[in-house]
């Protein structure tokens, strides 16, 4: 199951729709534009846009799995005691002092440049039912982060 937000779910749902229509058609008319030019058997032309078409549809399929799975989390029942899904966690890192603030979301949200991480991500899986004041130890690929938790906010 992947808990998202309204916001998250209404944004694979255009996606879906962007996918299936535009371009599945463009896919198929580069289909049709490889096979006119003739041998299918040495037409390089023709093997690329059939992987694509194939990349476009697993896309396509994942995006229709996720939105099955999915259970939309009503952002008005969700409380900041502590760090859960779609809350926004300010915290330091105490090896540099530097300040970070990050909103935990579904893998499908994700955005690091929006200040969205993955539910899934050792950061957030650490903080996860944490409280403000708290710290953590958190091990990650590159070692150990030890956080304190300053703030925590809903979305």
């Amino acid at each position: 199951m992947a808990y998202m937000s309204q916001e998250g779910y209404d944004k694979l749902v255009a996606e879906l729709a962007r996918l299936e229509g535009t371009e599945r058609k463009k896919a198929s008319e580069a289909i049709a534009e490889a096979r006119d030019k003739g041998d299918l058997s040495e037409n390089s032309e023709y093997d690329a846009a059939k992987e694509a078409q194939a990349h476009l549809e697993d896309k396509i399929n994942q995006i229709k799995r996720t939105l099955a799975e999915a259970k939309i989390v009503d952002t008005s029942r969700l409380s900041a005691d502590s760090v859960q899904i779609l809350t926004t966690v300010e915290f330091t890192n105490l090896a540099n002092k530097a300040k970070m603030k990050y909103t935990i979301v579904s893998e499908s949200e994700a955005n690091l440049r929006e200040g969205k991480i993955s539910i899934q991500t050792p950061i957030a899986q650490g903080l996860l039912n944490k409280k403000v004041g708290d710290v953590v130890e958190i091990t990650i690929p590159r070692g150990k982060l030890s956080l304190r938790i300053e703030n925590i906010t809903i979305g």
